[in-house]
C-alpha cells in the first residue's frame, strides 16, 4: 500500500469507527485478523472485532474518533486518534471523554488489517469517566 492509499484506508477506517456500524470498522481488518486494546486480551476475527467496537459505540453514541496522524513503518503503519464521546450508554457516567491514542497495524496481502495493537491511557480514560 503506498501512503496515498494508506491514508485513503485511515480516513475510511476513521469514518468507520464514528458511524455507529460496528461491522463498518471490522470489515477493515482479514477474517481471522486481531484488535488488542491495551493489555486485554485480542478480539480475533470479525465477530469478536465487531464486539469490541460495538462496545466503545454503546458506551459512547455520540463517539467521534479523529485521525490525528497515519504513519507507514516499513511492514504496516501506525495510526494515531482522538476519541471523543459522552459516556451516556447504559450504565454510563454521563461524563464527557476525550483521550488520544494510536494502533499499530500490520497488513495482509490483501491490504487488510492482519493484527491491530491499540494503545491509549487506560488510567486517564478511567479518571475521565469517574463519577463525580
Amino acid at each position: 500500500m503506498n501512503e496515498s492509499q494508506l491514508l485513503e484506508f485511515a480516513k475510511k477506517y476513521t469514518a468507520a469507527w464514528c458511524s455507529q456500524n460496528a461491522g463498518s470498522v471490522a470489515a477493515f481488518y482479514a477474517e481471522d485478523g486481531s484488535l488488542k486494546i491495551n493489555d486485554g486480551n485480542p478480539s480475533v476475527g470479525r465477530s469478536e472485532i465487531t464486539e469490541a467496537a460495538q462496545s466503545f459505540m454503546t458506551a459512547f453514541p455520540d463517539m467521534v474518533v479523529k485521525m490525528d496522524a497515519i504513519e507507514s513503518n516499513g511492514k504496516g503503519a501506525i495510526y494515531r486518534w482522538t476519541l471523543t464521546g459522552t459516556n451516556n450508554g447504559p450504565g454510563g457516567s454521563g461524563n464527557s471523554v476525550n483521550i488520544s491514542g494510536n494502533e499499530e497495524w500490520s497488513f495482509d496481502s490483501d491490504d487488510l488489517i492482519a493484527k491491530s495493537k491499540g494503545h491509549f491511557d487506560s488510567e486517564e480514560y478511567d479518571r475521565q469517566l469517574e463519577i463525580s
